[in-house]
């Protein structure tokens, strides 16, 4: 099955656009671009399309059933890497925002946490320790390893899982497994013993809170402040033929991305992303992970700092630097290997021309460059713009690492940790 390009459709717009979605939080932007209207005022009859996996997305994109994605970060990656099943060239023209992942385990794990010092900071240092402490007292008294899922082989869960585990002295190669869920399946594996815990999106930690059958020892906006989620991901012939349908599109979910930043229009937000034809989950549940308001066990909610960003500190805008620290990551669990060739492919999925062409004819602040270094902003800096000014960071990362994109070598060959797995995720 093929898709065609985006038509002039004579009714409710000059473009028809096939999108495919999860049912998460950050696929907010998504879902109100279409509900609120900005997508029809620019002209776009936007087809949203529920799926349940991310293997699903990758094949829909990849087969043409699809013309765009609410897609993880590092997909696009892979695809024009070559490294997914149908292969084809995707670019990431746009980011969904910033935050909203946590790391949840179950009650029995959280239990032994909390016997090694583990508390409900959230704070990842702390937690991982205790999480290492239980891992080698599990390995002393010849107990199986635990078990912790990802959405993914290659997702931004999986990499900030790997990377938080490693810098606490656990080895995801062979002192935990791990394995692959999809994400609304996280809270029944997690309560049938099939996993021990995870690292998945909003409000699927919430939701396994709310049931009681797990703990949110950590989130990834804490293991790295300020830290790139999902994007709008396109088939690159797709995006090629049609310029102006992607350009329209962009401005609709840019201003789909201000209106949700709003916090007035959170109950709205909860209400439509909560119904069936969504997420369907309970709005209870949908408020935490939108407000950063969180429940991480069975204490009071707390607000999380800089949990979540839809607009705020350049959310949408696609650095270069962030999908180049996805390739390091690919690189260092050897997925893939550093020649210029791959680095150069991995570079040119990453599209912050496309963004500047559709938003920057409207007067919005956009960086001057496309790429920085990561992890070196320690608070929330004004950075200059052509049109005005931005707030950037903080956007450290939580072992004090940085990441220099011209430098990703060396920055790779800085791990003790590092390595292909010995088995397949």
């Amino acid at each position: 099955m093929t898709t065609e390009p985006a038509t002039t459709t004579g009714t409710t717009g000059d473009f028809t656009i096939r999108a495919g979605f999860i049912p998460l939080l950050d696929a907010a932007i998504m879902i109100v671009a279409k509900e609120m209207g900005f997508a029809r005022e620019e002209g776009i009859d936007l087809v949203l399309i529920r799926e349940s996996s991310w293997a699903s997305i990758r094949d829909r994109v990849a087969l043409g059933h699809f013309d765009v994605a609410h897609m993880l970060a590092p997909m696009p990656i892979a695809a024009s890497l070559g490294l997914t099943p149908f292969g084809g060239k995707i670019i990431t023209p746009m980011c969904l925002g910033l935050g909203g992942n946590a790391i949840t385990v179950s009650n029995a794990v959280w239990l032994g946490m909390s016997e090694h010092g583990a508390d409900s900071s959230g704070d990842p240092k702390t937690a991982g320790e205790a999480l290492r402490a239980v891992v080698a007292e599990r390995k002393a008294r010849g107990l199986p390893r635990l078990t912790f899922a990802v959405v993914h082989p290659f997702s931004s869960h999986n990499y900030y899982l790997r990377y938080w585990l490693a810098a606490c002295g656990i080895d995801p190669r062979t002192d935990v497994a791990l394995t692959i869920v999809p994400p609304p399946y996280m809270t029944d594996a997690l309560a049938g013993g099939h996993i021990d815990g995870y690292c998945v999106g909003e409000p699927w930690n919430s939701a396994s809170v709310v049931a009681g059958v797990g703990h949110i020892a950590t989130t990834t906006s804490a293991i790295w402040k300020s830290s790139p989620e999902k994007v709008l991901g396109a088939r690159a012939d797709w995006a090629e033929r049609n310029p102006d349908a992607l350009a329209a599109l962009i401005r609709a979910m840019h201003r789909a991305s201000l209106w949700c930043d709003s916090g007035k229009n959170a109950p709205e937000i909860v209400e439509l992303l909560s119904s069936s034809r969504y997420l369907d989950v309970a709005p209870s549940t949908m408020m935490t992970g939108l407000t950063g308001r969180l429940a991480l066990g069975e204490d009071q909610p707390q607000t999380l700092p800089d949990f979540r960003y839809f607009a705020r500190r350049a959310a949408t805008f696609p650095w270069i630097s962030h999908g180049l620290w996805f390739f390091s990551q690919m690189v260092r669990w050897g997925q893939t290997e550093l020649t210029p060739a791959t680095l150069e492919t991995a570079r040119l999925s990453i599209r912050p021309d496309l963004y500047r062409k559709a938003l920057g004819p409207l007067g919005v602040a956009l960086p001057n460059a496309s790429s920085k270094v990561e992890g070196s902003l320690a608070m929330e800096t004004p950075v200059a713009t052509a049109d005005g000014r931005l707030f950037l960071g903080p956007d450290g990362f939580f072992d004090g690492k940085v990441f220099d994109p011209d430098l990703i070598e060396d920055y790779v060959a800085g791990f003790a940790i590092a390595g292909g797995a010995p088995e397949e995720d």
